[in-house]
């Protein structure tokens, strides 16, 4: 007699995931990497080659600084897929489904409404506004070329001039900050009504980061109260 051939769970083919689309800041990473080198080469240098308090002091402010710097340029990041936003805020991770986000604003700062009215900041998409004003004299320097029937620059697929992405100078017409910002208004758009996109706004605080760098400020304290 044969049994029927039922499959383990375990040898079940996985479940495909959505890939999520990241944006985070070029600037930010760069900027926190060359800081976290800076920190630890001070540091470092007077944990080592200091005399009396000094390592010590060393040894505390590396501890303060050190989850600091990450917190604010190499965490911050948005992860966006079809189903919901996930914001990496310094010591906050924020998950929203599409279908619990009112609107997405962009003003000075880039930030997210909940439909509970509670607003998230967008570490990761950093308004630049010299970028969008940039932008903007490229977008009506187009609009301007386009009126006048100027030849504008970069050509089509036959041979015709295109505006639609690129300014008159081949700039971009839209800031980088701006780009992501419709990117993730497209997706709300396209998704806040899905029955995938709902749920429970839900948020996590980053206490590995948080605690080390309230220890090393208490320490630091310490030590500086009780110098000499």
């Amino acid at each position: 007699m044969t049994t029927p051939d039922h499959k383990s769970p375990a040898s079940q083919p996985p479940v495909p995931t959505v890939k999520d689309r990241i944006y985070r800041s070029p600037m930010g990473l760069v900027g926190g990497v060359l800081l976290l080198a800076v920190v630890a080469w001070l540091g470092f240098d007077a944990l080592f080659r200091g005399h009396g308090r000094t390592p010590w002091l060393a040894l505390a402010a590396m501890i303060t600084l050190f989850p600091l710097v990450i917190a604010f340029t190499l965490r911050p990041a948005v992860f966006a897929n079809d189903d919901r936003l996930r914001i990496r805020n310094p010591f906050r991770v924020i998950s929203l489904p599409w279908g619990e986000v009112e609107a997405l604003r962009s003003s000075y700062t880039n930030e997210v409404l909940a439909k509970s009215g509670t607003k998230y900041q967008l570490w990761a998409v950093p308004v630049s506004l010299r970028a969008r004003k940039k932008a903007e004299q490229r977008a009506a320097n187009a609009a301007r070329r386009s009126a006048s029937g100027s030849p504008a620059t970069g050509a089509g697929a036959f041979g015709f001039g295109a505006l639609t992405a690129r300014g008159a100078d081949g700039g971009p017409t839209r800031a980088s900050s701006d780009k992501v910002m419709d990117d993730l208004r497209e997706t709300l758009d396209r998704r806040g009504k899905e029955g995938s996109a709902q749920g429970e706004t839900t948020v996590r605080w980053a206490y590995e980061l948080a605690a080390p760098a309230v220890v090393g400020a208490v320490l630091l304290v310490i030590l500086l109260a009780t110098n000499g």
